[in-house]
């Protein structure tokens, strides 16, 4: 058979030119170093957008003036709890940004307010397992970045066991801890209450204008009206929230730097999206408080917990689940010490740690930026509206004075 000289010098070049773009290729593999993927990692998870100036409300639970008056009567009134001394405002009050300065709460059986809060003697109720998390902007819990969520299915505290905030405001009612103490069992304490607030004249009054005549002082109610005035606790003007609107004034080029510096540390794989958080579960290994008797293990017993918010991280200290740290220096600390293999807490190995720790590099000179940063993301134009009383007659705010 004869070969055409130009088909062998065709297969050549053809041959050549494979080698050449496959040689090619192989540096682009090699060069996608440690570093550049950490660069992919961080495009990928790390986008950021101000708040919505809205939030979107349930289809079954639309807010009204009475109905967010009413629910803000009912998160100060210490009728609310079995001892008739706590309210949702004991742990979440206006002047610490609906939070707390404890690092685990003391509920019932307590008086006094923020550090100065202690147990009554005798005392026979626990610590309450967790840190008070702030419930500014929770209306936006969820919300992705793309600005989605769905305000019936949101997640709530720690441990992501409630969806909603209607029912995530029933959640403390029935702790023994926080509010519901030994007098009434879990299955008691909501009948309890609706029972006390069918006696008030001014609750039936209040009821009926927020939700219309009917048998409408239930527990479901109470939910829904606690959730509508929790609803417009937001803070979405922040300096940050006007600079990623089109301010370039509103923050300083040294906090610009300390935005980029958050992001190439690896802060925002994790601390994402509008509220600056992914709402995920992840396991960090923090110290455990020694408050208490038993270790908190986190969602089904994994030590994981929830990514919080970072806004206003200047009334939510301290910080971490348990706040067992202090400072955003201390956070900031811990965060490098685990991200160089420290172990924190004894009871976990590095390999159960979050695969995202190992993202992390933060540096002593690159934290002063970053909580600089962090500082953008305070806003103090909430509610701060306390009663002047509420109808059950009990203490504004339960036992805090």
């Amino acid at each position: 058979m004869r070969i055409n000289p130009l088909q062998i010098i065709g297969s050549i070049i053809f041959f050549s030119l494979t080698l050449v773009f496959a040689c090619r290729e192989k540096p682009k593999e090699r060069e996608l170093s440690s570093a550049q993927k950490r660069e992919q990692l961080i495009r990928r998870l790390s986008r950021f957008s101000a708040l919505p100036r809205d939030v979107k409300e349930p289809a079954d639970n639309r807010a009204n003036p009475a109905k967010v008056e009413l629910g803000r009567l009912l998160f100060f009134d210490p009728i609310l709890s079995g001892n008739r001394d706590v309210a949702c405002a004991t742990c979440h009050h206006p002047s610490s940004g609906y939070a707390e300065s404890l690092d685990i709460s003391i509920g019932v059986n307590g008086q006094g307010f923020g550090r100065r809060r202690a147990f009554k003697t005798p005392n026979n109720i626990p610590f309450t397992k967790r840190n008070s998390p702030t419930i500014l902007n929770t209306a936006f819990n969820g919300i992705n970045n793309n600005k989605q969520y769905t305000p019936e299915n949101v997640p709530m505290f720690w441990d992501l066991r409630a969806k909603s905030l209607e029912n995530q405001a029933l959640e403390p009612i029935k702790s023994l801890e926080e509010m519901k103490g030994l007098h009434y069992s879990k299955e008691e304490i909501l009948p309890e209450i609706v029972s006390r607030l069918k006696q008030i004249p001014e609750y039936q009054e209040r009821f009926e204008e927020a939700f219309g005549q009917g048998e409408n002082i239930t527990s479901q109610y109470i939910g829904k009206a606690i959730a509508a005035f929790e609803r417009t606790l937001l803070t979405n003007n922040s300096r940050f929230d006007q600079y990623m609107r089109g301010d370039q004034s509103a923050i300083s080029i040294s906090e610009r730097e300390g935005f980029e510096q958050f992001k190439k540390s690896g802060c925002g794989n994790c601390h994402n999206g509008p509220m600056f958080s992914d709402f995920k579960e992840h396991v960090l290994g923090v110290r455990h408080n020694e408050k208490l008797s038993d270790p908190d293990k986190g969602i089904d017993s994994t030590y994981a917990f929830r990514t919080p918010t970072l806004r206003n991280l200047r009334f939510t200290f301290p910080y971490m689940h348990n706040g067992t740290l202090s400072s955003l220096e201390e956070v900031l600390e811990f965060y490098e010490d685990i991200a160089a293999g420290i172990r924190i807490n004894e009871d976990l190995t590095k390999e159960q740690l979050d695969p995202l720790v190992s993202e992390i590099s933060l540096k002593v000179s690159e934290m002063s930026p970053i909580i600089s940063f962090l500082n953008t993301l305070n806003d103090d134009s909430f509610d701060k509206t306390v009663p002047s009383s509420v109808p059950s007659g009990l203490p504004v705010g339960g036992n805090i004075h």
